[in-house]
């Protein structure tokens, strides 16, 4: 005889002896604490996802005229960062946006290396070179890393611009975004 005490199994043994013990569905917290598996919902995949930085892989640029010179550029260009540039260019003043001024920052910013023949060209220190390095202002005979060093590194105009609009390209600026036809 039990009396009042009830044990942990005794809820296997109230009701008949035929049917199964009433399960409630699992809970977050069981679930969080391993005891019970929960399938992921697509809510939980889309707070994953939504979590998660986007950020776009570094890329290679050719630097024509340089044979095996190649820019290692971040493509992670934001809205803000393109406003200062134009305002730089001088987009506001009355002689309006000097394009190859613009092109330079844009290659300037952007640049965190160099690469010869597949290898990575670091300073004494161990650093990745970029156009503020000392040894690209040496190299260019050049004191002020953007316009000058940029536009001394790739030697012609209209390789720099090629060289921007390349940039704008890898960031996402000329992607279009196609819509889906849901019924499809």
């Amino acid at each position: 005889m039990r009396g009042s005490v009830r044990l942990m199994s005794d809820p296997l043994y109230d009701g008949d002896e035929g049917s199964a013990p009433e399960t409630k569905p699992p809970t977050k917290a069981k679930a969080a604490s391993g005891t019970l598996p929960v399938e992921e919902t697509n809510l939980d995949r889309l707070k994953a996802l939504i979590s998660q930085k986007v950020e776009r892989d570094v890329v290679l640029l050719e630097v024509p005229d340089r044979k095996d010179v190649h820019l290692r550029i971040s493509p992670n260009i934001t809205q803000a960062q393109m406003k200062a540039w134009r305002k730089n260019a001088g987009e506001e003043t009355k002689h309006g946006l000097d394009a190859i001024k613009f092109a330079c920052m844009v290659v300037g910013q952007s640049c965190v290396g160099v690469q010869i023949d597949g290898e990575e060209v670091f300073d004494e220190g161990g650093n990745s070179l970029n156009f503020a390095a000392p040894e690209i202002l040496s190299m260019t005979n050049t004191t002020k890393p953007v316009p000058d060093a940029v536009k001394a590194f790739f030697g012609t105009d209209p390789h720099v611009e090629g060289a921007a609009l390349a940039i704008l390209e890898a960031a996402g600026y000329g992607d279009t975004i196609e819509t889906v036809d849901p019924t499809n």
